[in-house]
């Protein structure tokens, strides 16, 4: 299974709403660390499902733009003229 790799940009920020959203729903507050802690558990057991609905998504885009170049295609087919 391939890891998420975030930015210590990315990460900080996720860590604040992470903090944020835990004070405020469940009046808790999470040091930076267990914060940290917790963001890694959620990214290494959930991402890979949110992953694999973006791979799905993305798929279901890829095979409408298909069916667009394939109804392009048969569009300019020639008919032979006539004899």
């Amino acid at each position: 299974m391939t890891e998420v790799t975030l930015t210590p940009g990315e990460k900080a920020h996720l860590v604040e709403l992470l903090s944020a959203y835990v004070a405020e729903e469940l009046d808790f507050e999470l040091g930076r660390f267990e914060a940290e802690f917790l963001l890694d558990h959620l990214a290494r057991y959930m991402a890979p499902v949110f992953y694999n609905r973006g791979l799905l998504d993305a798929r279901a885009l890829l095979e409408k733009k298909m069916d667009d170049y394939t109804e392009a295609l048969y569009a300019l087919e020639q008919k032979p003229g006539p004899r």
